[in-house]
């Protein structure tokens, strides 16, 4: 069997003008800064509501500063 005749095109092959469009897209938005992870907002997004308390939030918020 030849394999060389069942090949198929590559799924993500470029050509030039999407070469182009790719370059632009990453020219705009390629260099867009990753921000800090925010401790007091996963620690909100992790646990349920209410599962700390306000105080107890700052208090965690605290020790991770320092």
């Amino acid at each position: 069997m030849n394999r060389v005749s069942e090949r198929t095109a590559y799924p993500l092959a470029l050509n030039g003008e999407s070469l182009q469009v790719l370059a632009q897209w990453l020219k705009s938005n390629g260099t867009r800064q990753v921000r800090e992870p925010d401790p007091r907002r996963m620690m909100i997004e992790r646990y349920p509501a209410d599962f700390f308390s306000e105080a107890e939030l700052e208090a965690l918020w605290d020790v991770m500063q320092g």
